[in-house]
């Protein structure tokens, strides 16, 4: 049965069609049959007990420079849809946690992925300290004081906003480096939260494994190499897509987080792996899919779907 599908996320317009994850989503969802429609965060209205939305119906295509008809704009109950993405890009603000309450108002009628107060309790970041073991050592404070003494401890260390994405503000500080303080000074004067102080893996220099959890279970892999010069490996800061193949520690690392992820109504996360360690779960509007794919033929995005229509079945009459 055709469904009604919302899809929340940054402008459509301008996607980039290759690379863009939400775009392969809903177009898949389309080429099923369902009837989509989009919104922006800003288009998001909550009036008299209703969630609305500010939605304009929407017919994808993959052809560059024209992959995108949109109709004319309307006001649309989003209680009367059967799903709603939530997948605009971080930060993970305010703006952000609102939107996650409101969308959980429509609870259980229409589905929300993922589940609004499971990403709304899963900080990307935070979210990974909650199993011990396999991270590597991490430090969360807005001291200085305590980040010196775990730089003493590991010397090579990552500094790294709480709540940032993309690999925007990561900061590799070596041995000897003297800018520690004023890095420390520079990001407590432009925000309130804390830093995520973590021990440089040298292994992200070969790379560092997307892997993608379908309903709490491994569906790929990609490695993303740093380019030279640079310690990040998202592909935002330049990071160069590889295939990859599943380690025995990524099993692992899935196996432990897996259980968690579909308690919490998860149904796609991507979790950052460098050498054997979780080091991010990403729950927000997670990526790889496209780059997976074209490395193995798979489709992920089909994957999904079927996820989601097998939590829809029985939703509604």
């Amino acid at each position: 049965m055709p469904l009604g599908v919302a899809f929340q996320m940054d402008p459509v317009e301008s996607v980039d069609i290759d690379a863009d994850t939400t775009f392969v989503l809903a177009l898949e969802a389309q080429e099923r049959g369902h009837r989509l429609w989009v919104y922006q965060p800003d288009d998001l209205v909550f009036r008299d007990g209703a969630v609305l939305a500010h939605c304009r119906p929407m017919a994808l295509r993959r052809r560059k420079g024209d992959h995108v008809s949109l109709d004319e704009a309307r006001w649309l109950d989003l209680a009367t849809l059967d799903v709603v993405l939530m997948r605009q890009d971080p930060p993970f603000d305010m703006a952000y946690i609102t939107a996650t309450h409101l969308l959980e108002k429509l609870l259980p009628a229409t589905l929300v992925v993922n589940d609004p107060a499971g990403v709304r309790n899963a900080p990307e970041k935070l979210f990974a300290t909650e199993f011990p073991g396999i991270m590597p050592p991490t430090l969360i404070t807005r001291s200085l004081e305590a980040t010196r003494t775990f730089r003493d401890e590991h010397r090579d260390i990552i500094v790294k906003p709480l709540y940032g994405n993309g690999g925007a503000g990561v900061f590799h500080i070596p041995p000897g480096d003297e800018n520690l303080a004023s890095l420390h000074e520079m990001f407590t004067s432009v925000s309130r939260e804390p830093l995520m102080v973590q021990a440089y893996l040298p292994e992200v220099r070969q790379g560092d494994r997307r892997i993608i959890l379908i309903d709490g279970e491994p569906a790929g892999v990609i490695n993303r190499v740093p380019p030279k010069g640079e310690a990040r490996s998202n592909m935002h800061a330049g990071g160069r897509p590889e295939r990859a193949a599943m380690t025995p520690r990524d099993r692992e690392i899935c196996r432990i987080i897996g259980p968690e992820l579909v308690r919490r109504g998860m149904i796609l996360v991507g979790i950052d792996v460098i050498g054997d360690w979780l080091t991010e779960i990403n729950v927000t509007s997670p990526t790889g899919i496209q780059e997976i794919n074209r490395f193995d033929g798979s489709r992920l995005e089909s994957r999904v779907w079927e996820a989601i229509e097998k939590r829809c079945a029985g939703r509604r009459p």
